[in-house]
């Protein structure tokens, strides 16, 4: 299993959680720079940090991954379309919480979000 971080780095604590939650072990961490330009449209810009995965378009559709999105929610909404034009799926996502009251701020893995179970749920209510 692949992890496509595009947001800040995680620890080995992260990475040890994300493999016991996903069942399996992480074998690679791809870590990807996702800055925008805020003058430029951002959709122009997606295409980039993506391309930088280095995924051909077959290990798009076949490479089993997770994603760590990047916090400026309208690049992540960019990334999450991208990918699934890349593989026709909506990925797992690791979603990170605080740890409450630690100083100075730090996180934890809280879960992972597999975005094509809801996508598929959310069909039924059509």
């Amino acid at each position: 299993m692949h992890l496509l971080n595009f947001a800040h780095p995680l620890t080995d604590a992260h990475l040890a959680r994300v493999a016991e939650l996903a069942g399996r072990p992480i074998d690679r961490v791809i870590a990807v720079p996702t800055q925008f330009d805020h003058a430029r449209p951002f959709a122009e810009q997606i295409a980039g940090p993506v391309a930088a995965v280095g995924f051909t378009p077959e290990q798009w559709q076949t490479t089993p991954f997770l994603v760590n999105l990047p916090s400026l929610t309208p690049i992540a909404g960019l990334l999450l379309a991208e990918l699934h034009g890349r593989t026709g799926y909506f990925p797992t996502v690791v979603r990170l919480r605080p740890v409450a009251g630690s100083t100075p701020p730090q996180y934890e893995v809280a879960e992972l979000l597999n975005l094509q179970t809801v996508r598929d749920d959310a069909r039924v209510r059509r």
